[in-house]
């Protein structure tokens, strides 16, 4: 079994090996002594010293075995359980076992060795030889198997909290890759278009193009300042106005204060991209970005085609899936869990989408 599933299968400490049993022995042999002459009225450092001593070794030897049989025993139930199966089924079996393992030993030395000394074995000698060294092994039971358990659970959470983070982390690295396939398809079929109109204008795109793809690639750190993205949306802007028809009406308000405000990255294109493409009827489009206290307020409104037959089932279907805005929201909830609002909403012959972030 692995260590580390197994915490009674790593090795005793010197104290725990050399030290602890024989002052676990010395507990319980002065205990059962003060209790015994608390009901006989002797005191026993009045007794001899042979026979103390002798009382003592015996029950220091006691104390070893017992000690070793005891992790044994724990061990035992390592390997027949799970270390985090803390159920009451096991429990009550470890002390079952423990308490047999009490009275063959406590009766074998313990008894034994009252039964010839002083005045013979009496019922109060049996009274304490069989409880004293049960409460005092249920205590180590108590502190062994808490710190067992405690370090099992531990290691258990700690080992989901980095499957699930593992997880998110592959799945945001998933939801980011699929924008990357539309990005391409919308930027080359621009360009494409551009090939047969107008050269320099095509590679003006090309240029821009490339710093957008850039900016994709290589700026992948956790975090980015926010004018970085808003700058990535201007070129984005740009390079989708150069296909856009001549009827869009364009309008920019980017508040000159957002900064260093940090974010994640391209959150805010899908919500720029999807006005883009499914903008019509007298082709408004506003793109507005705002600091308001703590929160980053990103707008985008766009009108929609007079035919709403022409509209796509995203805008009006909150249910509708696709890649652009339920990416968004799937992202957001395990970027900004609780920290965001998405807002969209179709009015008249107008789509409203506004996201509102708590930046860090």
């Amino acid at each position: 079994m692995n260590p580390a599933n197994n915490p009674e299968g790593k090795p005793v400490s010197f104290f725990g090996k050399y030290i602890f049993p024989p002052l676990y022995g010395a507990v319980v042999y002065f205990t059962i002594r003060l209790l015994l002459d608390t009901v006989t009225g002797m005191k026993f450092w009045r007794r001899h010293w042979q026979l103390q001593i002798t009382e003592f070794g015996a029950t220091v030897l006691y104390s070893y075995m017992f000690v070793w049989l005891f992790r044994r025993l724990l061990r035992w139930f390592d390997r027949r359980w799970p270390v985090n199966d803390i159920s009451t089924r096991r429990i009550m079996r470890e002390l079952g076992y423990l308490f047999l393992l009490n009275l063959i030993f406590q009766n074998l030395f313990l008894t034994t060795m009252a039964a010839v000394t002083d005045d013979g074995l009496q019922w109060y000698d049996l009274a304490d030889i069989n409880t004293i060294p049960l409460l005092y092994s249920l205590i180590c039971y108590g502190i062994v198997r808490s710190q067992t358990f405690l370090q099992a659970y531990i290691a258990e959470r700690v080992q989901l909290q980095k499957i699930t983070t593992d997880h998110l982390e592959t799945e945001l690295k998933f939801l980011k890759a699929q924008y990357h396939p539309h990005f391409l398809f919308n930027a080359l079929n621009t360009i494409y278009f551009q090939m047969d109109e107008d050269i320099a204008a095509a590679k003006k795109s090309v240029e821009k193009f490339s710093e957008l793809l850039r900016y994709q690639l290589y700026d992948q750190q956790q975090t980015v300042p926010v004018c970085q993205e808003i700058h990535y949306l201007q070129n984005f802007v740009q390079l989708q106005q150069t296909r856009s028809s001549e009827k869009l009406q364009l309008s920019l308000q980017l508040d000159k204060m957002l900064q260093e405000q940090k974010v994640y990255p391209l959150l805010f294109l899908p919500l720029v991209e999807n006005a883009f493409k499914y903008v019509g009827g007298s082709y408004r489009l506003c793109i507005k970005a705002a600091l308001q206290e703590n929160n980053i307020v990103f707008q985008v409104i766009n009108d929609t085609p007079t035919d709403l037959a022409a509209l796509p089932a995203r805008l009006t279907d909150k249910k509708a899936k696709g890649i652009g805005l339920e990416n968004l929201q799937r992202r957001l909830a395990l970027l900004y869990p609780g920290r965001h609002q998405l807002l969209t909403q179709k009015k008249d012959n107008t789509f409203i989408a506004e996201l509102t972030l708590q930046y860090q």
